[in-house]
């Protein structure tokens, strides 16, 4: 998206209240009622996030289809017919029959999972899952899959990849900022990671090699068709070859300096078994780089990175919003990014935007103690 069509298109459109109860509080609150720019639910105070209602699937998929275009993971997406160009984000879900044997006939038990590793196979991707805490597998309609959806809303929020959903946004030159580092962190830093057993790295560096040969391709022939019929329309341009260079330059990888030959977990470096799958990271390298399952988690937060999406800088594995914080300040009181020059610090160190820092209840600095300062904080992932 450029800075232009952002101008043109960000509207903020304040959202209704739902019907979704609020997770977090057991009942007392009965639906989500907005603030007008924080991010939580003015009756009880808890984040927008903890009343999400658990099944908005389409949502979900365009929202991390916009995400993953645009970036080394595209072939992750698929293109939305009538989209105008928009992608949607291929899940993978799983679903395990098992026969049961009765006394007369057999009955199957069918298991669905919201969502497993790409490109394996059923009894692999049930090894993965197996791994996993029980409390952490997505399985349909159990704790689980609630708590997958909570991590993709908390660690990706859309208003660190679209500035069409930030409210604080005020001039073309922050849009431009947050639009330019979408693209980079997208380009050099965005990857979705690969479960394999250990040793099979090689294939799927071949694997990802071939797809950015076949990307280069398709690139390649699409600005030679428009060079070719802007030399018909005019043939006395003579800047058009020089500029179709540009699309070809590849994204950069993160590297891994070890060298050991073991199967050693980066995460916890304790040894991988053969026979166990292990996730491996094309940003950090396919020769000795991989995770336990349950290793492979943002370094900030610890938490498991959803959908195995990462963020990779610093040597290091981040979620999506930890990442963003390492580059660009966030505002304690919307929780979004903050890319003007000037912002309030607290002493606690936590940032805000100048007009935010503020009772947000009242409305009354926060330098000034009012009756709501123990209701200031909100969880948001």
């Amino acid at each position: 998206m450029d800075v232009s069509s952002a101008m043109e298109k960000m509207s903020v459109k304040q959202s209704t209240g739902c019907a979704a109860p609020c997770l977090a509080c057991e009942g007392s609150c009965s639906g989500f009622q907005p603030h007008s720019w924080r991010k939580a639910c003015v009756t009880c105070g808890c984040s927008a996030v903890d009343h999400q209602a658990p099944d908005d699937d389409t949502e979900d998929d365009q929202r991390m289809g916009r995400l993953l275009a645009d970036s080394p993971c595209s072939h992750l997406t698929a293109k939305v017919k009538g989209g105008g160009g928009l992608r949607m984000y291929k899940r993978n879900r799983m679903v395990v029959t098992n026969p049961l044997v009765s006394r007369k006939d057999p009955t199957f038990n069918t298991t669905k999972y919201d969502w497993a590793p790409a490109g394996l196979t059923q009894t692999l991707a049930m090894q993965y899952m197996d791994l996993l805490p029980e409390s952490q597998r997505p399985l349909s309609g159990t704790e689980g899959a609630i708590q997958r959806r909570r991590h993709l809303l908390g660690q990706l929020p859309v208003y660190d990849q679209d500035p069409m959903k930030c409210q604080s946004l005020a001039t073309e030159d922050e849009i431009s900022s947050m639009v330019l580092f979408v693209k980079q962190y997208k380009q050099d830093v965005l990857g979705v990671g690969e479960v394999a057993l250990p040793g099979e790295g090689g294939a799927l560096k071949e694997a990802a090699n071939q797809r950015r040969e076949k990307e280069a391709k398709d690139r390649s022939n699409k600005d030679r068709s428009n060079t070719e019929k802007k030399v018909v329309k005019d043939p006395h341009d003579r800047g058009l070859i020089n500029n179709s260079t540009d699309s070809t330059r590849g994204s950069t990888n993160g590297t891994h300096g070890s060298t050991e030959t073991e199967h050693i977990c980066t995460g916890c470096l304790g040894e991988v078994a053969m026979e166990s799958p292990a996730v491996y990271a094309e940003r950090a390298g396919y020769r000795s780089a991989l995770w336990h399952p349950t290793c492979f988690v943002c370094s900030d937060c610890g938490q498991g990175l959803v959908d195995l999406v990462y963020f990779w800088a610093n040597q290091k594995l981040f979620c999506g919003r930890h990442y963003c914080q390492t580059v660009w300040p966030r505002c304690s009181g919307c929780d979004e990014l903050i890319f003007c020059k000037s912002f309030q610090t607290s002493k606690d160190g936590r940032t805000w935007h100048e007009h935010h820092y503020c009772c947000w209840r009242c409305g009354q600095s926060l330098d000034t103690p009012c009756q709501h300062q123990d209701t200031q904080t909100v969880k948001q992932c």
